[in-house]
């Protein structure tokens, strides 16, 4: 099978690599010249075989690229042909280009792929929406990308077009919750240097026959191991947009969803080095306790 690739970063070029071992052709175009494989998509397109359906890849960030890509690709594609979106696409511009490619006869499928970095060795987590047909057509793709064992443990096909980066949506919105657990009790744990003697140990020992060892467990391990009190890192964290729409679907579901919420908030207030919020709560509790409060430089 021989298909195209667009974008080749950090997830793309490990992609385009785990591919073309499993006996995938892979032609790949970037914009940076020293990846890619083809000077334009109108080449990439051009490379693709003409005696099957041309199948093109889309993985650049979500928002406006995605849409000019797919928008671009769309245009030198003929009915039949088939356009994957392996971004983290909000679902709903899913189902909209779903249905404007569909009318023009060309197939589209938004898959969530999950990995990072780590998925050339260890293989994509992949949640694929799309017809049962070109699902089943693009089987070897993904059996290529998904980690080695049952395929229902590491792909699942979890309905039409949508439904894909729905389930990542959904997958991202449980990771936030799951990271700031563990960033919570490695706070709590810090504080106590006074007791405990090595912090980074607990965490370590935590990754075999504990209830909550998972792999999240097993980086967070690998950098503290690296910088055992994280002093080189800045508590700044950004959110690419998934928690905030799987909040956003809870609420209008009406689905409580308390954790995931608190962990999107406590990334906002992670951008703020002096939390006006917080002002505030240090000012209230001054003035109806006379609890003491530290004042700023210029107070």
């Amino acid at each position: 099978m021989h298909i195209g690739l667009i974008g080749l970063g950090r997830m793309g070029g490990n992609m385009r690599e785990r591919l073309r071992a499993a006996g995938v052709e892979v032609t790949g175009y970037d914009q940076n010249p020293d990846v890619t494989d083809v000077p334009s998509i109108a080449e990439l397109v051009s490379a693709l075989p003409d005696d099957a359906p041309k199948v093109v890849w889309v993985m650049v960030p979500a928002g406006e690229i995605t849409e000019a890509v797919v928008t671009d690709v769309a245009g030198r594609l003929t009915q039949g042909d088939v356009i994957i979106d392996g971004g983290n696409s909000n679902f709903n511009d899913d189902i909209r280009r779903g249905a404007e490619l569909s009318a023009r006869g060309i197939s589209y499928v938004d898959a969530g792929v999950s990995g990072g970095v780590w998925g050339r060795e260890n293989g994509y987590g992949l949640m694929v929406g799309g017809p049962d047909a070109v699902i089943e057509m693009l089987m070897p793709v993904f059996d290529a990308l998904r980690p080695e064992g049952p395929r229902e443990e590491g792909f699942v096909h979890a309905g039409p077009v949508g439904a894909g980066h729905y389930a990542k949506m959904v997958h991202n919105g449980i990771e936030y919750g799951i990271m700031q657990a563990y960033a919570e009790g490695y706070e709590i744990l810090a504080a106590r240097t006074d007791l405990l003697t090595d912090v980074s140990k607990v965490f370590q020992a935590w990754q075999r026959g504990t209830v909550v060892r998972s792999w999240l467990l097993e980086l967070l391990v690998k950098a503290l191991n690296e910088d055992d009190d994280l002093s080189e890192i800045k508590g700044y964290v950004a959110d690419s947009g998934e928690g905030r729409w799987t909040v956003q679907e809870a609420i209008d579901l009406a689905v409580p969803a308390p954790v995931i919420a608190a962990s999107l908030f406590a990334r906002f207030d992670s951008r703020q080095e002096d939390s006006p919020a917080m002002k505030a709560v240090a000012a209230l509790r001054e003035q109806f306790g006379g609890h003491a409060v530290e004042r700023s430089a210029d107070g």
